[in-house]
């Protein structure tokens, strides 16, 4: 396991774009819309890991709400993982709350699913694992 990118949720993703751009003095290398969490991304290397900067496309999508209610910053923390199934049964065993039954498609080709920031010292943790083709 991994942290395999940073989630930062912004208002204006084309100008969070432009500054990560000046501040990491690299370019956004993908951009992707996630429609059934209606969010798009932009995605910028950093060495190994990444930084995923999510604007929402639609007023009630969860990023937001997520604004509206803790305004612009740190979404959430990702952690690669090589079976993501085997590893919610886990994190359920030890007594973590995992959002959602199963993963679902995320951005950058992930399986995606969340655990509670109520059980992460108030940190949303993301789990993500590689799909296939």
């Amino acid at each position: 396991m991994h942290i395999d990118h940073i989630g930062i949720a912004v208002e204006d993703l084309e100008s969070a774009v432009k500054t990560y751009e000046k501040l990491l003095d690299g370019k956004c290398y993908k951009r992707e819309v996630v429609e059934d969490q209606n969010v798009e991304t932009a995605f910028f290397k950093t060495g190994q890991s990444k930084v995923e900067l999510l604007g929402a496309t639609t007023a009630d999508s969860v990023i937001a709400k997520y604004i509206a209610q803790k305004g612009q910053g740190m979404h959430h923390v990702a952690f690669e993982v090589e079976d993501i199934y085997a590893e919610l049964d886990r994190l359920r065993e030890e007594g973590f709350t995992v959002l959602g039954e199963k993963p679902s498609r995320g951005a950058d080709n992930k399986l995606v699913a969340f655990v509670h920031p109520k059980d992460n010292c108030g940190v949303l943790v993301e789990l993500c694992q590689e799909q296939e083709g």
